[in-house]
């Protein structure tokens, strides 16, 4: 029989000809009553066709990593604005040479940023190196959410020794793109948050926390409550700076006025080392290295 996998091959290629022949010569597109459905970006991009939409980013991701062999995956969240500490160093060099406290106070922050950055590449080098000698089907590979910071460091940390890792990026307002060490083929761009989250989860084994802002904490109890509520399985759940996740929330308090159970507070492990969180995966799914 003959396969349909591939799109040039096939006379489907027709109606992306006409779409690209437009988009070369700057040509915008007019509403087309004629032109086949899955080519017309009007019809698509119609409040009426969300759902459609729906299921296009959650199966062109699925398919695509499962495709590159991509199973088993190891999340690493937290903040987009941490700097690398060789940026950070430069910036403190230039706020000593002002002599302005501002620039100097900024410049502290930074490099206080920089030292979770620092160990994001390397808890990733050692969950990618660890995994080398796992049979292909088994391994773990780092998926972050593909932008500035964090997610930087975590791909940079598998690009460091040669592996492959995952982005899962999102369409903004102030434009992102994916930062410059995730692998091409495993560069996704999401417009829905709904979706992007759904696939953090779907391959998850292990999911390491940061500090970040909003965007972080909302991955992180979205997580809480699918393990809690048993819609997902328990996977090791990491906050990563025990002085940070203790002063900015007080899980405490949640038990002491009865809004959670004491146990679900084994829900996650804090963790101030980049070995000491690969060991909690490792031991977790008694892994060996």
């Amino acid at each position: 029989m003959q396969s349909t996998q591939d799109i040039k091959d096939s006379p489907l290629a027709d109606a992306w000809a006409e779409l690209q022949a437009h988009a070369a010569a700057g040509e915008p597109l007019e509403p087309n009553a004629y032109r086949l459905a899955f080519a017309d970006p009007e019809f698509l991009l119609r409040r009426e066709a969300r759902g459609i939409r729906f299921q296009l980013e959650m199966l062109k991701p699925d398919l695509d990593q499962t495709a590159a062999g991509v199973e088993h995956t190891v999340v690493v969240f937290g903040s987009a604005r941490f700097a690398s500490m060789e940026t950070a160093q430069g910036q403190m060099a230039r706020a000593k040479s002002s002599v302005d406290p501002q620039a100097l106070k900024k410049a502290q922050q930074v490099l206080r940023g920089a030292a979770y950055y620092e160990h994001a590449r390397a808890f990733a080098r050692h969950v990618s190196e660890g995994c080398k000698a796992m049979p292909p089907a088994e391994r773990l590979y780092i998926c972050t959410g593909g932008g500035p910071g964090i997610m930087e460091a975590a791909n940079r940390g598998a690009h460091d020794v040669g592996a492959p890792s995952v982005a899962l990026n999102i369409a903004l307002p102030h434009e992102q793109v994916a930062n410059p060490y995730v692998t091409p083929n495993l560069s996704f761009k999401f417009h829905y948050f709904a979706l992007r989250k759904m696939h953090f989860m779907m391959r998850a084994k292990a999911l390491l926390a940061f500090p970040g802002g909003f965007g972080t904490l909302d991955e992180l109890f979205e997580i809480l409550t699918l393990v809690q509520t048993h819609k997902a399985k328990p996977v090791p759940i990491l906050l990563f700076g025990t002085d940070y996740w203790t002063r900015l929330i007080n899980f405490q308090a949640l038990v002491d006025e009865g809004t959670i159970m004491q146990e679900d507070l084994d829900l996650f492990h804090y963790v101030n080392d980049a070995q000491q969180a690969w060991a909690v995966i490792r031991d977790f799914y008694q892994l060996g290295g």
